[in-house]
């Protein structure tokens, strides 16, 4: 990149390629919605965003939790019917969602033919018929559970076609490696995944089809709508990178077939036949971002050389290490993730030719105004021996003493969520502390349940471990409950979500808290998330733990933050307790926050995007609470200022690329442009000097052969020929005063336009005053020593900064040394911090590791720099329920 002729080719290359583009803004305010209820009025944002679905190709919704997508997809599938775009539209939601989703559609369109699936329609005896009537039948939409979906086989064929396709390309990953020599550890990854698709593959030839149910393409649905499509974000990828966190090379079978149907339907639509909708689209990890993209922009990422993962990585992301603490909440470790990305506004122009981004910040939705409170509990001294242990089970583990059947890092990470959550989960013979983040949590929905009683105010706890069971052992949801009720709540103001165990139940319980009847509802995030629309009376959501995404905690409070809420203000409690596994939860959040924030609101406006917005610093704040070393608020602080000025630093370098560039070219470019142009106007002043005017003012004009001596009848003459021009290009018609004449239209200005050419070219502005025409040709031919000073002026100007240039280029970085002080701080807070103590293998590289661009753009794939291993504590991709 130093070399000034590499840099201008390989910008030159990667500009055609990715910043060629601009994404298309939609305006759906024309849209005239027939049979849509008339009661109803979309907003801005619904209207346009019909318009992309209608205008554009595939499409994702990702609008904020409680945006109205419901109503965006059933309104683009009824319009793009009337208008010819599609004639069947199939909806695929979630499972327990499929009635309500039923209900508002016919809430928006009472006359639409819908078509819905019951739990029975898909059972072995009843599937076939069904199918029948999906294709058979003229239904303005079919709405069937996300289960269904993948119940509705390929043909066989494309099934076949699907899996050898992913063996040709672990084929080829294998053979790259080996020319490459890659690691023996990639390559056998490699193999194994080759075998595993063979023997999918062999049984998927040798299984007898006895259920000879009616295929996907033989339905005659040829749009797709895909509500809570983030449930299909693991999708197969084949990948030389390893030991990465947030990567994964397994699949789900629901994500396959999902990406089967989508690539038939991009087959027989042009691309425009599906259609995303979640309020995260990115809940986990930066790979999201390119699944979704494989699932609707596959055409576009083949046109740009992108298909497979390490060419997109190594284009837009980069592997970094970072310090964090470890999962057992006494150290802190190196550990490699794919955290960063590069190239935003390339990324988000290609990304967003499909993605219709609307956040809570661009809506203005009518949303009550939250207050965040993090509440911190203090760990009573058997936590604290209970996390000691852990850090001893985890160093057993670490250094292979014990078999993984007995313990391994899954286990110590479930039970430090469980001992941070409350220590009787470990034993229930253990006293109860009275200052947990349970009891405290207790206190303050005791307190909030007295205040509201007037209004009947609702509250939710959300607690995704232990779940009411109904075997007899200690769980957190009695235990509040039994407190609440020994309190003063009556019990049957008290519910959980799991006793919800049918659609009619979750409806009437869902009408019971509406109407303030249920007053206290505790449940989890996948049963009391997406589709819990229980708003009207909340004033406050309890978290007594955390998940892994961030996600999580959208949809949790999506439930409260959400329009219908008659409440102006409402509160949310986030419950960590200090010195425990809370800690890790929450920086795990902030990794992850970070990326999502920086891809949805595009707030970054440099083209690396590391720092840390104001959201996820409220991570980091909670971390630093609960961590309870002030070293690590010092780190963190450092951390960031860090960031910044390796930003500045950047952004520093890039001026001095940019300066090079304008020395090595365009400052040279402009002032041999400027001499010349100062040469030219010297020798037409002597051309006109030779053909003065006569006496009376006009030495005559020659137009189309004849000479014209009177100023008026050139005048005319001229503008005549103007009327006579065939067409907008410029027509050669005579001369005057030595100098070529011609005449042309201009089509931007809207104006004839005379040009003298001599050594240079001076067009005139003409008007219908043949008189006028003349006399602005004399001024033009006038003032030649205005325009020669004018340009000596320009060409000092080019020289002064070009030395002035010459001289920034060789300036360091400002803050050079600010830099070196914060940075050596920083690695010596990483060193008193403990990172990494527990490993006895070798520290990876500081250093970012990320293949190079042009390698991507010729799809050639380097050979990339071996990274060290480091055994992961735990798998933060998985869910620890």
């Amino acid at each position: 990149w130093q070399d000034p002729q590499r840099r201008i080719a390989l910008v030159k290359q990667y500009n055609e390629l990715f910043n060629s583009t601009r994404p298309r803004e939609y305006d759906g305010s024309h849209i005239k919605f027939v049979g849509m209820n008339p009661e109803i009025t979309l907003r801005e944002h619904q209207r346009n965003a019909i318009a992309h679905v209608l205008y554009g190709g595939n499409t994702l919704l990702a609008h904020e939790v409680g945006a109205g997508k419901t109503y965006e997809m059933a309104a683009s599938a009824m319009e793009a019917k009337r208008l010819g775009l599609c004639q069947k539209s199939l909806f695929v939601v979630p499972n327990h969602l499929t009635e309500q989703w039923a209900s508002e559609f016919l809430n928006l369109y009472p006359n639409a033919k819908l078509l819905v699936a019951r739990r029975k329609d898909f059972e072995t005896a009843n599937r076939k018929k069904f199918c029948a009537r999906i294709a058979t039948g003229d239904y303005d939409a079919v709405i069937i559970g996300h289960s269904q979906f993948e119940r509705i086989p390929l043909s066989f064929e494309r099934q076949e076609r699907i899996i050898q396709e992913q063996i040709y390309e672990t084929l080829a990953a294998i053979n790259e490696l080996k020319v490459h020599a890659g690691e023996n550890f990639s390559i056998k990854q490699m193999e194994k995944t080759r075998k595993t698709l063979e023997t999918k593959l062999e049984k998927l030839r040798s299984d007898e089809r006895k259920d000879d149910v009616i295929t996907f393409e033989q339905l005659g649905v040829d749009r797709l709508f895909v509500d809570e499509s983030h449930f299909y974000k693991n999708l197969f990828l084949t990948t030389k990178m390893r030991n990465v966190a947030g990567l994964s090379t397994s699949e789900a079978q629901k994500s396959s077939d999902m990406f089967g149907k989508c690539r038939y339907l991009d087959e027989i639509t042009g691309g425009r036949g599906v259609v995303f909708a979640t309020g995260t689209p990115v809940s986990n990890s930066m790979t999201e971002l390119y699944t979704v993209m494989r699932y609707l922009q596959y055409s576009t990422l083949q046109q740009k050389k992108l298909t497979h993962f390490d060419c997109w990585a190594s284009t837009f992301g980069e592997t970094t290490t970072a310090i964090e603490l470890a999962p057992e909440g006494t150290g802190y470790r190196a550990r490699t993730r794919f955290a960063k990305f590069f190239n935003l506004p390339e990324l988000m122009s290609m990304f967003k030719e499909v993605a219709d981004i609307k956040t809570s910040d661009q809506l203005h939705l009518p949303v009550p105004e939250a207050k965040f409170e993090t509440v911190v509990a203090k760990p009573s001294e058997i936590q604290k021996e209970m996390v000691q242990e852990l850090s001893k089970r985890a160093a057993e583990i670490h250094s292979g003493t014990v078999d993984a059947f007995v313990d391994n890092m899954l286990c110590v990470t479930n039970d430090g969520r469980k001992i941070g959550l409350d220590v009787r989960l470990m034993n229930p013979m253990l006293p109860d502390d009275p200052n947990s983040k349970l009891n405290v949590c207790v206190q303050n929905v005791l307190k909030i349940w007295e205040e509201g009683k007037d209004q009947k105010l609702t509250q939710l706890l959300f607690c995704d471990l232990s779940t009411p069971k109904n075997d007899g052992n200690f769980n957190v949801y009695d235990d509040i409950r039994k407190k609440l009720v020994a309190a003063g709540v009556p019990e049957n103001e008290i519910e959980f979500i799991h006793n919800a165990d049918t659609e009619a139940k979750k409806a009437a319980l869902f009408s019971k808290v509406r109407s303030g009847d249920v007053r206290v509802l505790l449940g989890s995030t996948a049963k009391m998330g997406a589709g819990t629309n229980v708003q009207s009376q909340l004033v406050a959501v309890h978290h007594l733990d955390v998940g892994w995404k961030p996600s999580d905690m959208t949809q949790r409070n999506g439930r409260i933050i959400r329009q219908g809420n008659m409440n102006k203000e409402v509160k949310v409690f986030n419950y960590v307790t200090e010195g425990t596994f809370d800690s890790y939860l929450f920086q795990t959040l902030e990794n992850k926050q970070r990326f999502i924030s920086q891809i949805m609101t595009s707030k970054s406006p440099v083209r690396s995007c590391e720092d840390v917005d104001e959201q996820a610093l409220s991570y980091a704040e909670i971390k630093a609470l609960c961590a309870g070393n002030p070293l690590i608020k010092e780190k963190m602080d450092l951390d960031v200022q860090v960031a910044k000025l390796k930003v500045l630093k950047a952004d520093h370098q890039s001026q001095k690329f940019r300066l090079q560039d304008k020395l090595l070219t365009k400052f040279p470019a402009d002032i041999q442009e400027t001499n010349a142009y100062i040469a030219g106007v010297k020798a037409d002043a002597q051309l006109a000097a030779a053909h003065p005017q006569v006496q009376e003012g006009f030495c005559g004009m020659t137009i189309k052969g004849v000479t014209y001596d009177e100023k008026k009848t050139a005048g005319e003459r001229l503008v005549l020929a103007c009327s006579e021009l065939p067409n907008a290009e410029e027509k050669v018609i005579g001369s005057y005063r030595g100098f070529e004449l011609s005449l042309r239209f201009d089509t931007f200005r809207s104006e004839y336009q005379a040009i003298l050419k001599g050594q240079r070219r001076y067009p005139i502005a003409l008007g219908t005053d043949p008189l006028g025409n003349i006399i602005r040709l004399g001024n033009s031919l006038n003032n030649f020593p205005e325009r020669i000073n004018s340009a000596e002026n320009e060409l000092a100007t080019l020289h002064q900064q070009q030395a002035a240039a010459q001289i920034e280029v060789e300036k360091p970085f400002p803050q050079e040394e600010e830099l070196a002080e914060k940075s050596a701080r920083l690695a010596e807070l990483n060193a008193q911090l403990d990172v990494d103590e527990k490993s006895h293998e070798p520290e990876q590289e500081d250093a970012p590791r990320r293949p190079s661009v042009l390698a991507a753009l010729e799809e050639k794939s380097d050979k990339p720099e071996p990274v060290k291993p480091f055994r992961s504590y735990y798998d933060k991709d998985g869910d620890a329920r």
